[in-house]
Parts: C-alpha cells; structure tokens; sequence
C-alpha cells in the first residue's frame, strides 16, 4: 500500500521582499552546495557599529501598527537568517523595512532550502554559519548585523560568539541551545522525518506503483529526503553551552513568542548569558513571528538597529 504523501514543510503563507535585489548570485561551497545569495537596497552601506545601549526586558503590542523606518538608518549591512525548510524571502516585510531605512540588506537561501542545493558535509548549525559568512564574503560585505529566525537565529548566536570580529550585533528570534529546548508535541518532528523518507522510497522504487511516472508525484524525492535531514537536524542538533554565549560582545536583542515551541526557560537561559541582552516577548504569538507579526519584528528589528 503506498503511504501518504508527504506534506510541504512549512507551507503557511508570508510576504516576500516587496523590492528587487540590487545582486542576486549563487556561491559554491567548498563541499559543493550552491547557495543563492542576495542584496537589496544601498549597496554602499558600510560596516561601522555603535556602543551597546545596554540590557532590559520588554514586552511588546502585537496588534500595533506597521513600523516606521525614520528611526534607524543602519551604517552596517544587515544579514538575514531564515528558519528551517524556510527560504530568504520570509524576512520580506524586514528586509523592506532595512531598505526604506536606507540600508543594505543581504540574505541567502540556507543550505538544502530555496533555491540552494545541498552539498555533501554533514548537515549542521555551524557548517551553516560558515555558509553565511561565504555569503558575505561573495557580497563584499566585511561586517554585519544579523537577524536570525529559528535556526537562523542559532546560527547567528553561533556567529556572533564564534566570529566577533564579522558581527556587529544580533537579533535571535526564536533561538534555542539544545533539541531538548523545543516543545514538539504539536510539531512532532521524529514523525515528519519518518513520513517523508517512507514516501521518497515509495516513489523511487518504480516496481510497487506501475503505470505512474514517478516524475509527477509531488512532492520528488529528493525534496523528502532533504526534508527528513532538515527535521532530523533539529531532533539532533544544536549543542550549544549558554555558558559560552558570555563572549558575545555586540548588542544581542533576543526574541520569542509568548507561546512559542520554544520552552520559555530556554529563551530566559539565552537572554541570560548573552551580556546586556535585551529580551522581548511578543504576546499572543507562537514561534513564527515573521509570519505571525512582520510589523512587531520590523519596529523590533530597527529600535535594535538604532540603538545599536
């Protein structure tokens, strides 16, 4: 009997950038993965950076109104991060916001996700961190803040800890340090991995649905198998000592949902060991506050940009 199809990873609805890339390009990797890389806005934007405006915890409205870009016309590049299964284009609403700002946005489509290919290292956050600096590097930006989302933001955390003098500051949203972090009882990814790896082998073994072209069932594959690495990435994955994030030393604003899969007691131990972190809880919100609450990400996204 076949199985089920496998369901797209993260399907829901969001608005990509509403402008068109000043660059768009593909880098190679060293294992090979080709990642789609992109600018958008002032492409003169340098790298400088200011004093951090020190730590405190807020919580933010929601249901306010779209941000306003008077406030913050960020001097550095500002680098964005998607989350996992995602594609650059979730960042659309902030990367407008960086832009109408009068900044350089960049962005690159993470490995095995958009429009880049997979590559043959191991899959990790770190490999991925250093595929963001390739990214840079290939857009001739020498120093950036970071926005990161989900794994997006690990990698920034990652970034900021690993590669200070690359980092200006950091906005994680929704970051967590272990798998244990993750509250997966609506998103039980153990089963998501399990289905699509039983479905790509369904449609690669041609002798148990004759008379289908195996060429026209969706989801292909190969997108299954990407899919069931990318969830087993995150059952697996990160390892990260909080401890460690005490040699962050750029302004760091950490971000999560008031009802995020994120466990609160690992936003609080991130907010906590990052000095001067600034922690915001966005009410009534889940894990997905791109989607959920672009114009909250976008205010929090430029007050940290100004204050930085």
């Amino acid at each position: 009997m076949a199985p089920t199809p496998a369901q797209p990873h993260f399907p829901s609805a969001y608005h990509r950038p509403s402008t068109a890339p000043t660059r768009a390009l593909r880098v190679t990797a060293p294992d090979g993965a080709s990642l789609a890389c992109f600018a958008y806005g002032n492409l003169a934007a340098d790298g400088s950076n200011g004093p951090h405006s020190g730590g405190d915890t807020c919580t933010t409205d929601a249901s306010a109104g779209p941000a306003s870009s008077a406030s913050a016309s960020p001097a550095a590049p500002v680098l964005f991060l998607h989350g996992n299964g995602e594609e650059h284009g979730i960042f659309g609403p902030q990367i407008d916001a960086v832009v109408q700002a009068g900044g350089l946005a960049v962005a690159m489509d993470s490995r095995a996700q958009g429009l880049s290919t997979r590559g043959t290292e191991p899959l990790s956050y770190e490999l991925m961190a250093q595929d963001a600096l390739l990214a840079c590097d290939a857009l001739g930006v020498a120093r950036t803040h970071v926005v990161g989302f989900s794994d997006g933001a690990i990698e920034a955390l990652l970034l900021a800890r690993d590669h200070p003098e690359r980092v200006a500051s950091v906005v994680a949203i929704g970051a967590n340090l272990t798998p244990e972090g993750v509250d997966d009882t609506d998103f039980p990814m153990t089963r998501i991995a399990q289905a699509n790896d039983e479905w790509a082998a369904w449609v690669q073994d041609a002798t148990v649905h004759p008379g289908v072209d195996a060429s026209l069932l969706v989801p292909q594959a190969t997108e299954c198998r990407n899919t069931a690495e990318l969830m087993r990435l995150m059952l697996e994955h990160p390892h990260i000592e909080a401890a460690s994030l005490a040699r962050i030393g750029c302004p760091v604003t950490v971000m999560a949902g008031e009802f995020d899969v994120i466990f609160p007691h690992e936003t609080a131990a991130i907010a906590r060991a990052v000095p001067n972190a600034r922690l915001v809880i966005a009410p009534d919100c889940g894990h997905s506050l791109p989607k959920q609450a672009p114009d909250l990400v976008c205010r929090e996204v430029l007050r940290h940009l100004h204050a930085a």
